[in-house]
């Protein structure tokens, strides 16, 4: 295979390769590590890029097929030689975590974080460390400090944020697979804007020890790659309860590949309606529907629905990321605050001010709000909507502020409520930008929200769709 077809692959596709020795752990790292290197100077979508890492781990990855033997059949996991990348808010033993910011720029950590450890310990080759909003604290990753990511469909415009680096690197075929962390729509907004697929699982699946938190009450770490089977597969390997974290949750984890490819028939799936939506541009509001009665043709009863509460749970969300963000960076804004671009700067001091009492009400809504969901999951298989209300806005523009202000509107109430949401592509506006459709299940249904995102996935064609670079 040339480096094209080799960095074609999905990771599923890549993994099976691999395991039956038909490519090389090193030659598709290679592949992998020049195309970073012809293309992502116009991207910026890596802060650091571990080319000799990477090598060393791709080697190592094939010895250890080559040592297995022909006759042992695959004897390795779906990761094994895979290379990938991770928002630079993950701890990397010996690499540098930067958080996307100027405080941490020198910051090299001792050990890996647990989620770094297990993509190691499973064979998975690291490329290096993506280009974000500055300490996860923004929804575009124009970054003042490591430059703007900009969105592989256009370069002049966002990638989102704040995994917008591994966004822009899966979308740009830098990487089959990318980890990011979703506070607001962290994961699913990227997702959306640069046409791939992203998953911000329940809170407390995939542990976060060895990330540098932006909320301990909000912070959840998912995958993000170009096709749904590609989030089961990672999602699989990093799930599971960590006694060392006091936010991950005993729960039990599922087989996510087991039923994946059968179908959503006879499910009730409610489709977002209702004032709180009058913001979606219409041509998004237009592929959503759209995205329905797709569902419908798969057997699902669709219903249109209003979601009670959506805006008090996204004005909470909002509150309590300010707040939280603002009391794990208070000395450094106290000390350096000219150090902070001006937009974070600007959110941190307002979580500082924010008032006792505003938190508290947050924190409320937050326990009755996760109440309500459940209940509203009594009812219903899923919930569809659309990712954003907008498609990706300019990096710099009249409009921009506007517009990417606009980004979170409907992922941060998912955040609040801890519930499982995926974003995959549900089409391009008339500008040939992409539009994400937003899928989400009750707690701890990953293994069926990945199924109809899989089902929607293989009766449409817009994840086969890619940006000419």
């Amino acid at each position: 295979m040339n480096e094209a077809e080799l960095t074609a692959l999905s990771l599923a596709e890549a993994s099976e390769l691999v395991r039956a020795r038909q490519i090389s752990p090193v030659e598709l790292t290679q592949a992998c590590l020049k195309r970073i290197e012809e293309l992502d100077d116009r991207i910026n979508s890596f802060i650091t890029v571990t080319a000799d890492l990477a090598l060393a781990q791709a080697r190592q990855a094939e010895a250890e097929l080559m040592r297995s033997g022909a006759d042992e059949g695959l004897p390795f996991g779906r990761l094994h030689g895979i290379p990938l990348a991770l928002k630079d808010l993950f701890e990397t033993r010996d690499v540098r975590t930067t958080a996307g910011s100027k405080f941490f720029a020198g910051h090299i950590p001792a050990h890996d974080g647990l989620a770094v450890r297990k993509l190691r310990e499973a064979g998975a080759v690291l490329l290096g460390k993506t280009n974000m909003h500055e300490i996860a604290l923004g929804l575009t990753s124009a970054n003042p400090h490591y430059g703007p990511v900009r969105n592989p469909w256009a370069l002049e415009r966002v990638a989102g944020g704040s995994s917008g680096g591994s966004a822009a690197a899966v979308s740009a075929r830098l990487c089959p697979a990318a980890l990011g962390t979703d506070t607001g729509g962290s994961i699913r907004v990227p997702a959306a804007l640069c046409g791939i697929a992203g998953l911000k699982p329940t809170y407390g699946r995939i542990s976060l020890r060895g990330v540098i938190p932006l909320s301990w009450n909000l912070d959840h770490a998912g995958p993000m790659a170009r096709r749904v089977q590609d989030l089961a597969i990672l999602l699989q390997a990093l799930a599971g309860y960590d006694s060392l974290d006091p936010y991950s949750a005993d729960a039990p984890v599922e087989d996510y590949s087991a039923a994946i490819g059968e179908g959503v028939r006879d499910w009730r799936i409610a489709l977002a309606d209702g004032d709180y939506f009058a913001k979606t541009e219409a041509e998004i509001r237009g592929l959503v529907e759209t995205a329905g009665e797709v569902f419908a043709g798969l057997g699902a009863q669709v219903e249109h629905t209003v979601i009670p509460r959506i805006y008090e749970a996204a004005q909470a969300n909002g509150r309590m990321v300010v707040a939280d963000a603002a009391v794990f960076h208070a000395e450094r804004l106290r000390e350096r605050p000219e150090d902070f671009g001006p937009d974070v700067r600007q959110r941190l001091s307002s979580g500082a001010a924010l008032g006792l009492r505003e938190y508290i009400q947050a924190r409320r809504s937050q326990t009755l709000l996760r109440r309500e969901f459940e209940e509203f999951f009594d009812h219903y298989d899923l919930l569809l909507l659309p990712t954003t209300p907008v498609a990706a806005p300019p990096i710099e523009g009249p409009d921009a502020l506007e517009l990417a202000g606009l980004l979170t509107r409907y992922t941060a109430p998912f955040n609040l409520t801890g519930l499982p949401a995926v974003s995959v592509p549900c089409g391009f506006t008339s500008a040939g930008l992409p539009a994400g459709l937003q899928i989400v299940a009750r707690p701890w249904g990953e293994a069926k929200l990945l199924q109809a995102a899989h089902s929607y996935e293989g009766a449409t064609s817009w994840h086969l769709s890619e940006p000419v670079l």
